[in-house]
């Protein structure tokens, strides 16, 4: 419940700070609404959730609590509600509140890290870039979020990149427990880090640890579009050459498509075959300028934000920069 408390802090102060943005807003909660559908939350529950919010607030506020306050909270739990149910209404209109999911294939890359394959019961729509929330049978109603590995296929397979990590609850099962015929829980796809591929803007790829599974789906999907004279650098960071466990892949569509360059990155001791060093937001700083290119980011929360920095800097306007901070959504 701390991990429920925390949650739900975050998306009031999110959306207490998105008033002025009320188009981002919308976005923000109607995904969180629909997301809301696989714990089966209905309609008829956000009332009284609501009356129990005020209820807490009114309690802990003390003497800065008011009439007028009360007022200001009640119209926001009204706003916040009534689009969240707005888009879990609509969104059961077309698809489940879940999927479920048999792993076909594990594959272990590294120690701690699988490769895993899924077959959904059903059509599962998503884009290169997005993500969804697993469910395994061995923690029920503890989701976590990670990104697709591979752009959508004609066979319907969904592959995932996933890594242990301390206390990781589900990333553990997924990684050291979950085998062949073991049935998982599919959330909908969600996530912005998608890419026009029409666009004809360069890209500049930053992928770290796993976060370079959202990455490997955008090239396959830009190689199945055609990129029309855009060109596509990806730059691949980790510690260690032995934790670059997508690299001989990358490489193998590199050879294919000679508008694809790939660019290992190493942080730690020791080195790699055409490697660089060094932290991979400060290596790709060091290229020079990136104006002009659409830019995507994905990995570990401190990695992106310094991502996010280094990209400023070279030139690459805010509103090119795309990521989605999928470690601040516990991908655990």
């Amino acid at each position: 419940m701390d991990v429920q408390r925390d949650r739900l802090f975050r998306a009031l102060l999110s959306a207490a700070r998105g008033a002025e943005d009320p188009a981002a807003l919308r976005v923000g909660l109607s995904a969180l609404g629909r997301g809301h559908r696989r714990y089966g939350t209905l309609t008829g529950h956000y009332a009284p959730v609501g009356e129990c919010l005020v209820q807490a607030l009114a309690r802990y506020a003390g003497g800065r609590w008011d009439a007028d306050t009360e007022l200001a909270w009640r119209r926001a739990y009204r706003l916040i509600s009534t689009i969240m149910i707005e888009a879990a209404e609509e969104a059961a209109r077309t698809s489940p509140p879940w999927w479920q999911g048999e792993v076909v294939r594990h594959e272990r890359r590294t120690r701690d890290v699988a490769v895993v394959t899924v077959r959904p019961d059903q059509a599962y729509p998503f884009r290169a870039g997005q993500y969804c929330s697993l469910e395994t049978p061995w923690w029920p109603r503890v989701w976590r979020h990670y990104s697709f590995a591979a752009a959508p296929r004609p066979d319907g397979l969904l592959t995932f990149h996933v890594k242990a990590v301390q206390a990781g609850w589900v990333s553990n099962a997924l990684v050291h427990r979950a085998a062949p015929g073991d049935v998982l829980r599919l959330g909908p796809a969600a996530g912005e880090m998608t890419v026009d591929h029409g666009a004809g803007a360069d890209l500049l790829c930053l992928g770290g640890g796993t976060g370079i599974a959202p990455i490997r789906a955008l090239v396959e999907e830009a190689a199945e579009h055609g990129v029309s004279g855009r060109s596509v650098e990806v730059f691949y960071g980790a510690r260690r050459a032995a934790e670059l466990y997508a690299l001989d892949g990358l490489r193998e569509l590199a050879a294919r498509n000679p508008w694809l360059t790939v660019r290992p990155v190493l942080s730690g001791a020791g080195s790699g075959e055409g490697a660089l060093t060094g932290e991979l937001p400060e290596v790709v700083g060091r290229f020079g300028s990136w104006a002009g290119r659409d830019a995507v980011l994905s990995g570990p929360p401190a990695m992106v934000r310094r991502g996010v920095e280094a990209l400023l800097r070279a030139g690459v306007p805010a509103g090119r920069i795309r990521h989605d901070l999928v470690g601040d959504l516990a991908s655990r």
